[in-house]
């Protein structure tokens, strides 16, 4: 029997990744593998999992697993300065969204046509109104950016915070009368007052000016990136075995985001701007992977009926 732990060894010894068949992992993965919803994007990648600084991706074959810097529980913070600067992101959200226009054979359509989680038709109009979206974004950046800000987000936190309210009165509700005493005390310490919390933010901030919401995204964009600057080229200064993820990688996104916060210093709120374009480039090419998927996938469904009836 063997643990996907049994693979990790090189990792401690400056390795950057470790790729382990799933054929080879005889066991699951124990309840100390915790499951992880953000993550930089990554080609393939079905799902992801964390355990203290082991972050595992897996693929259809195989556990992919890097050690990360800094345990995102323990520090959130440093994990997203060191180990996801936002230039990184970015980057790798394209490479996975463009990776899935150009599937290696055909077995990941015949995947999704036998699940029929989406159909073609839903893929094909969620396209066509996500490539409409990204042009309206870069069309007008500051619209969409008030649309967003100063409409969207508080709404939503209003909607959230009502759903937290009410889920908490329905724990109440579902409670035995003998149990409704300890319920109520429960419920005041838990879900009712974080939901009133939510909504009440989420009311507040309806009145953030769009002027005061593009201060806000500036100095955290410009605080994010500095850091993130600072960290990769001490590391890049280290030479390359401080560096295992990429010494050339992380030396181009440190220079190119100090760069950008020099380049906020004189020309105020661009970074704010560069975020919104990078944006309706993200909502558009997600579009075009969706149109093209779902086309493609109509494609595939044709032939199977062909082949049925010859």
């Amino acid at each position: 029997m063997s643990k996907l732990e049994d693979f990790l060894g090189p990792l401690s010894k400056g390795v950057w990744e470790v790729s382990v068949d799933k054929t080879e992992v005889t066991e699951p993965l124990g309840a100390d593998w915790e499951m992880s919803a953000l993550n930089v994007p990554t080609p393939g990648t079905i799902c992801s999992y964390r355990k203290g600084q082991y972050h595992v991706h897996e693929t259809r074959d195989q556990w992919k697993v890097h050690l990360d810097r800094y345990d995102p529980k323990k520090h959130p913070i440093l994990h997203l300065v060191d180990d996801a600067p936002l230039l990184l992101m970015i980057g790798d959200t394209f490479v996975t969204l463009f990776s899935t226009l150009n599937p290696k054979d055909n077995k990941d359509i015949e995947e999704n046509l036998k699940d029929q989680k989406q159909s073609w038709h839903f893929q094909v109009i969620a396209g066509i109104f996500m490539i409409l979206l990204g042009i309206f974004i870069f069309d007008d950046p500051i619209a969409a950016f008030s649309g967003a800000f100063n409409i969207g987000l508080p709404w939503i936190m209003v909607g959230f915070g009502i759903l937290v309210i009410a889920d908490g009165i329905w724990n109440l509700l579902k409670r035995k009368p003998e149990n409704v005493e300890t319920g109520i005390n429960q419920v005041k310490r838990g879900e009712i007052p974080w939901g009133i919390v939510i909504v009440a933010v989420g009311i507040f901030v309806m009145d953030i000016d769009l002027m005061t919401w593009v201060r806000i995204l500036t100095i955290i964009l410009m605080i994010w990136m500095f850091a993130s600057a600072i960290f990769l080229l001490i590391r890049v200064g280290r030479g390359r075995k401080a560096v295992p993820e990429g010494f050339v990688s992380r030396l181009v996104i440190g220079v190119i985001s100090l760069a950008f916060v020099i380049c906020t210093i004189y020309i105020p709120y661009s970074l704010v701007y560069f975020m919104m374009l990078t944006v309706s480039a993200i909502v558009f090419v997600l579009g075009l992977v969706l149109l093209v998927n779902g086309l493609r996938l109509r494609h595939f469904m044709k032939v199977i009926k062909l082949k049925a009836t010859e």
